[in-house]
């Protein structure tokens, strides 16, 4: 199978792609990204700017597309700006995806995702969820971690903290709350891509821990 990757630079997307390089059912990866890739028989690293995505690139004709695209308020700034990214940036491209006949999406979400939440944050994913479902996807998959484990280039303020209490807790804690590795977390994207079942799926953190 053909696999656009967006986000692939990020925790979780780095797993992804490193799952998706290594799997034989995935004959190629196209990772479109801000800075260069590694070099690798079977992945394309278009440089994009996601405020100009090229609407007739011949890589937008793919079996599925997996989407990690997300960033923090710290580091956006404003509500503006993370709703770009995290809202604006993935639908731009699930539409651009679709026109050229891409028929499955899968979606790094949030366990909070909910268009009706009073937290932005929650709310933002649950708009996106939302809208994707709206595009008519033939296979669409919500993967919704609740916190994620692995090691980020750039630590979050609070997320550290809260994973060492976790890793501690575990074991007694209902899976929903446990910590959601994020090699795990990649892997139920990946398989949710090429099984491609028909309809709108969602992973819960519990499935994840």
């Amino acid at each position: 199978m053909q696999l656009i990757l967006i986000g692939a630079t990020g925790l979780v997307g780095s797993h992804v792609l490193q799952l998706a390089l290594a799997d034989a059912r995935v004959t190629g990866v196209v990772a479109s990204v801000r800075r260069p890739l590694p070099v690798h028989a079977k992945l394309q690293s278009p440089i994009v700017d996601f405020d100009q995505l090229p609407p007739d690139a011949p890589w937008w004709q793919a079996d599925a597309v997996i989407c990690t695209l997300g960033t923090t308020m710290k580091v956006a700034g404003t509500r503006q700006v993370f709703r770009r990214v995290d809202h604006d940036y993935p639908l731009a491209v699930a539409r651009l995806a679709l026109a050229a006949g891409t028929r499955t999406y899968a979606l790094n979400s949030a366990a909070g995702a909910n268009r009706a939440s009073r937290f932005f944050y929650n709310r933002v994913k649950g708009e996106l969820e939302r809208d994707l479902e709206t595009l008519g996807f033939a296979s669409l998959t919500h993967v919704r971690p609740g916190l994620i484990g692995g090691e980020r280039e750039t630590a979050r303020a609070g997320e550290g903290a809260a994973l060492r209490v976790l890793r501690v807790l575990g074991p007694v804690l209902p899976r929903r709350w446990r910590i959601n590795p994020a090699p795990r977390i990649a892997s139920a994207l990946l398989e949710a891509a090429i099984a491609a079942v028909p309809g709108v799926h969602v992973v819960m953190p519990e499935q994840l821990a």
